[in-house]
This record gives structure tokens, C-alpha cells and sequence, in this order.
């Protein structure tokens, strides 16, 4: 996994060799990881779902690979873990509480890069996410922005949330004394977050294609940095555009449904009114 993501880079930055594009990232091998990781989320979907058969998730430890699937085939089959609140309790409980080794594998605060144990274990786990937002972009509560988000954190060290490699570490160092959580941080702001096509439905389990043909690269993470590529007009502003126009749209709609409403219980109310009398003709000769 680590020689793969540095293949990777190598072929995003600094330069970009458009003539042997297609082959150059099919040489780094990524997309085919990702593909292995969705195929085994799916299968797991597919026996619990539609088998309904009991799942057991085992690798060696217990902390890479085990949450990389557990995680995703919760987000596949429950829409609570594809809000913004939801996401954050999967990541606490499948990846914070149950100790992947955020501080191995990241190598936060080592300056070893050829260190044998670091691997993009969690960068897969929000690459197959972001895979399956694009072909379901309606089913997620959170936007690109967010996922952008919780990556540059995973490296930048500035909240406790990933660091350390276990909660029993986590209490000894007193993290939730002495740094602040990522949560804390995008909860304050969630509004930035917000996927403006996100419809909710409680029973819609996902179930996304693993075909090669499918999956894309993530160039808003991965070339977003190369500096031979035009400045782009951030995603996430175009978001916030959608939802006030969503909003303003929203607010129109209500509008016209109180007019209707209005207009229903007029007409009722002269419906139940009682008809005067007519009256009497007389004819005079």
C-alpha cells in the first residue's frame, strides 16, 4: 500500500505526463486496492442483506483491514452513518475506540518516512467513501468538503482526534484535557459540509459497483496541489450557492402551499355558509 500511493504521487506531482497518463496510474496498482477493499464491503453487504447470514470480519490484528470493511459496509447498509453526525460516530467506533494506530501508520511526530509500518490504511477507508458518494450523490449528507477535510486533519496534528494509537494512550497522554476534537471543529461549521443533493431515505441500503470502469481517481485530493493545474473555483462554495438557492426555492414552496391551504379553507367556509332565501316573486295585474 505504501509503494502504491508512492507511485502515486510520483505521477500527480509536480509534473503530469499526459501521453502515458492512463498507464502511469494503472502502473501504481491504487485503483485496483480500491477495488479489492469495495468488493469486500460489498460481499459483506450482500450476505447480510440479502443472505441475511451472520458476518465475521478478521484480519491479523484487527485495526486495518477489519475496519476498513466493517466501516464500509455500515455506511452501506445504514443511512444514519452517511450524515455528517453519523460519519463521525462510525470513524469514532470502528476506527478511534476499537485502536487503529493512527500515530503508527501516519507517523505523526516521526520523521522516518521509509518506516516499514506507516500504510494509507484510513486514506483508503475515505477514498472507497468518496468512490461511493459519486455513484450515490444523493444518499450523503456530507459533501466533498468534508471528506477533504477530515484527510488534511488526519496530517496536520492541529486536533487530538487521530493521534496516538490506542485509547488506552489517549487517556494516559489526557488528550481530551489537553487538544481539541475534530468534531468540535466541523460542528461548528457544518453548514460548510452540507451536500445540497442529499435526499434521506431510512431503508435505502447501497450497493455500488466494484467494476474498474467505475472508479475514478480522486484528483480534487490527489492533484489538488499540482501547481501546473488553473486555480478552480473551491467545490464547497458552489455548494453553499446550491443550499441557499435550495433554501430560497424551500421557502417559495411553503409560500405556496399556505396560499393553497388558504384558499382550500376559504372556499369551504362558503361552501358550509347557508343560502339566504329567495325571494318571493309577486306578480301584479
Amino acid at each position: 500500500m505504501r509503494e502504491s500511493l508512492r507511485k502515486l504521487k510520483e505521477v500527480v506531482y509536480p509534473n503530469i505526463e499526459e501521453s502515458h497518463w492512463l498507464s502511469n496510474l494503472e502502473a501504481t496498482h491504487w485503483l485496483e486496492h480500491i477495488k479489492v477493499i469495495l468488493a469486500g464491503a460489498v460481499r459483506i453487504v450482500e450476505k447480510v442483506e440479502c443472505s441475511k447470514t451472520s458476518v465475521v470480519i478478521h484480519c491479523s490484528d484487527g485495526w486495518d483491514r477489519t475496519a476498513q470493511l466493517s466501516s464500509l459496509c455500515m455506511l452501506m447498509l445504514d443511512s444514519h452513518y452517511r450524515t455528517i453526525r453519523g460519519f463521525q460516530n462510525l470513524i469514532e467506533k470502528e476506527w478511534v475506540s476499537y485502536g487503529h494506530r493512527f500515530q503508527q501508520r501516519v507517523g505523526h511526530g516521526d520523521q522516518n518516512h521509509t518506516d516499514a509500518d506507516r500504510s494509507p490504511i484510513f486514506l483508503q477507508f475515505i477514498d472507497c467513501v468518496w468512490q461511493i458518494t459519486q455513484q450515490f450523490p444523493a444518499a450523503f449528507e456530507f459533501n466533498e468538503y468534508f471528506l477533504l477535510t477530515l484527510l488534511d486533519h488526519l496530517y496536520s496534528c492541529l486536533f487530538g482526534t487521530f493521534l496516538f494509537n490506542s485509547e488506552q494512550q489517549r487517556h494516559t497522554e489526557e488528550a481530551q484535557k489537553r487538544t481539541v476534537s475534530l468534531w468540535s471543529f466541523i460542528n461548528s461549521q457544518s453548514e460548510e459540509f452540507v451536500n445540497p443533493l442529499h435526499v434521506h431515505y431510512d431503508t435505502h441500503v447501497l450497493f455500488p459497483s466494484v467494476s474498474i470502469r467505475h472508479l475514478q481517481l480522486w484528483t480534487s485530493y490527489y492533484i489538488r496541489w499540482n501547481p501546473r493545474l488553473r486555480p478552480q473555483e473551491p467545490l464547497h462554495q458552489r455548494y453553499k450557492e446550491l443550499l441557499a438557492k435550495r433554501a430560497e426555492l424551500q421557502k417559495r414552496v411553503e409560500e405556496l402551499q399556505h396560499e393553497v391551504a388558504n384558499r382550500a379553507s376559504a372556499s369551504l367556509e362558503r361552501a358550509r355558509s347557508p343560502t339566504p332565501p329567495t325571494p318571493a316573486i309577486q306578480t301584479f295585474i
